[in-house]
């Protein structure tokens, strides 16, 4: 059974140990990872290789300059994911080839990309003391519950686990 596209998107990513335990879960989902705009890291094999990153030449990486020039280049639904806005997570639905959209650890996405439109949601947060969670962590239960929901309706194939 084919597998239906998943992509993260990270815009402006700045902590590289991040951008690498979300290069490792693409991996995992055979997704791909799209880097946009000015990144707070190198990612030459010098740099990647220090941060650990042994796998990152197997990982499907793009980059583009603008969020412009992802969305002109994608075809599929973009849904934003913020820490404090939009519905919860679990509302989504994804049902074809899809884009989840992560702005900067510190800044979050920016207000132009935020103004689009597009389908904003988040994960829920439950102890007001907790400002937000760790980059990766809320793209990893944001990613696998994209991939179950694939796998709801037969548009996920299984590599065998």
């Amino acid at each position: 059974m084919a597998r239906v596209g998943l992509n993260v998107v990270l815009v402006e990513p700045e902590i590289p140990h991040n951008t690498g335990a979300i290069a490792r879960l693409c991996l995992a989902t055979g997704s791909t990872l799209h880097l946009v705009g000015r990144l707070g890291f190198r990612i030459d094999e010098k740099s990647v290789r220090r941060a650990g990153l042994d796998y990152w030449q197997h990982v499907p990486i793009v980059q583009h300059p603008t969020f412009a020039d992802f969305v002109n280049s994608f075809a599929g639904e973009i849904f934003l994911y913020e820490s404090r806005q939009g519905v919860d997570y679990s509302q989504s639905r994804v049902e074809g080839p899809t884009a989840l959209v992560f702005g900067s650890e510190t800044r979050g996405l920016p207000e132009s990309i935020l103004e689009l439109g597009l389908p904003r949601y988040r994960v829920p947060i439950y102890d007001e003391r907790v400002r937000s969670l760790n980059l990766a962590t809320t793209v990893g239960i944001v990613l696998y519950d994209a991939v179950a929901q694939l796998k709801r309706v037969g548009l996920w194939g299984d590599a065998g686990q």
